[in-house]
C-alpha cells in the first residue's frame, strides 16, 4: 500500500492515495474531524473536476412495481404492502416523451429503471429499443435492470448503452439484514459481466439503514475496491416508506451523509458521486455541504422510480446561489 502523510491541525494521518483501501483505512476517513475531511476531500475533487459543476440525470421507471425480490428498503417489492401499484412495462413513445422532457430540463443523462429480479427476452427486447430511441436523441443511457448474463450485457452493449447501474446497497456484512432473496456475489457478478462487455459502471449504496460505522465504512471499501471503481457513485440517504420493513429505521445525522460523500470522493477520486434517493429531504446547506465534499452529480426531476425528488426548479435555483452550473449548460 503507497501511503502519503497528511498534515493536519490534528494529529498526522496515514492515508492511503493508491492501492486497495482496508475497511479500517476507509473508517479511519469517517473518523477524521468533519474539517479535515472535507478539506481533503475538496482538495481531490478540484484534481480532478470543476468544483462548479454538476451532471444532472433524469431517472424514469419503466417497469413499476411487483418485484420478486424482499430488499427491505424498497416500496416496488412484492414482499411489502406500500400501496405502490404494479405496472406494465412503458411504451416507447412514452420513454422517448420523459426523455425529450429532461434533456429540455438540462439532463444530459437518462436513467430507465425497472422492478424485476432479473429481465426475460421479451423484456430486454423493448429495452433495447429504449436504449437506441434515447441515445438517438444526443443523451446518454444508462440501466437498471436487476441482475444480467453475458448475453443480456452484450445486448445493451450493442444497443449502445453507457452506464448500467446495479448497487451494492450496503457492506457483505451487513447485507443479510437487509435482502434474503439475492446474495452478495450476484451483484458482484453482474457488475463484472457489465466491465466485460465494455459499459461503464454505475453502483453505489444506502445509508442510513440501520449499518454501523464499520459496515459504512465496508461499503465505501468494496466500491472503492472495483477494478476499476465505478464511474458514477450513486449515494442514497434512506427513504422511509410505509409498509417496508425499515419504515421506522431512525434518522441518519445528515452529517453523516456528508462524511459519506467525503470519504467516497477520497477513495474515487475520478467517479461522478452522485445525491440520489433521499435529497427532498435534505435542506439547501446540507446540499451544500455535500457538494463541498465532492458530489458533483443529482438525480433531477420530481420523481425517482417511486419516491419523490425536489422540483427542477427548486436545484436550479440552488445551484445559481451557488455558482454552479450543469454539465449540460456548457456542452
Amino acid at each position: 500500500m503507497n501511503t502519503q502523510t497528511i498534515a493536519f491541525h490534528t494529529p498526522v494521518q496515514k492515508i492511503p492515495t493508491v492501492g486497495r483501501w482496508s475497511v479500517e483505512e476507509v473508517e479511519l476517513l469517517f473518523n477524521l474531524p468533519f474539517a479535515d475531511l472535507l478539506y481533503r476531500a475538496q482538495q481531490i475533487h478540484r484534481e480532478h473536476f470543476d468544483p462548479n459543476q454538476v451532471q444532472l440525470s433524469t431517472l424514469l421507471s419503466i417497469k413499476t412495481g411487483g418485484c420478486s425480490e424482499d430488499c427491505g428498503y424498497c416500496p416496488q417489492s412484492a414482499f411489502h404492502s406500500t400501496g405502490v401499484e404494479d405496472r406494465k412495462m412503458l411504451e416507447l413513445d412514452a420513454v422517448i416523451t420523459a426523455a425529450k422532457a429532461a434533456q429540455q430540463a438540462g439532463a444530459d443523462r437518462f436513467c430507465m429503471g425497472a422492478a424485476w429480479r432479473e429481465p426475460s427476452k421479451e423484456d430486454m427486447l423493448s429495452v433495447v429499443e429504449m436504449v437506441k430511441a434515447v441515445r438517438g436523441l444526443g443523451m446518454e443511457t444508462c440501466a437498471t435492470l436487476g441482475m444480467l448474463n453475458d448475453a443480456q450485457t452484450e445486448q445493451l452493449k450493442q444497443a449502445g448503452l453507457d452506464y448500467y447501474n446495479h448497487n451494492l446497497d450496503t457492506s457483505p456484512e451487513f447485507y443479510g439484514n437487509i435482502i434474503s432473496t439475492r446474495d452478495y456475489q450476484d451483484r458482484l457478478d453482474t457488475l463484472a459481466r457489465v466491465r466485460r462487455a465494455g459499459m461503464h459502471v454505475c453502483s453505489g449504496g444506502i445509508i442510513g439503514l440501520g449499518e454501523n460505522l464499520t459496515q459504512r465504512a465496508g461499503l465505501v471499501a468494496q466500491l472503492a475496491n472495483l477494478n476499476p471503481y465505478p464511474e458514477s457513485v450513486p449515494i442514497n440517504n434512506l427513504v422511509k416508506v410505509e409498509g417496508t420493513p425499515l419504515a421506522d429505521q431512525a434518522e441518519l445525522d445528515p452529517l453523516d451523509f456528508v462524511r459519506t460523500i467525503a470519504v467516497a470522493r477520497i477513495t474515487m477520486p475520478t467517479a461522478r458521486v452522485r445525491l440520489s434517493a433521499g435529497r427532498q429531504q435534505m435542506s439547501d446547506a446540507i446540499q451544500a455541504l455535500c457538494f463541498l465534499a465532492g458530489a458533483n452529480s443529482i438525480f433531477y426531476g420530481e420523481q425517482l422510480l417511486t419516491t419523490g425528488n425536489p422540483e427542477v426548479e427548486r436545484d436550479r435555483a440552488l445551484m445559481d446561489r451557488l455558482g454552479m452550473y450543469a454539465f449540460a449548460d456548457k456542452h
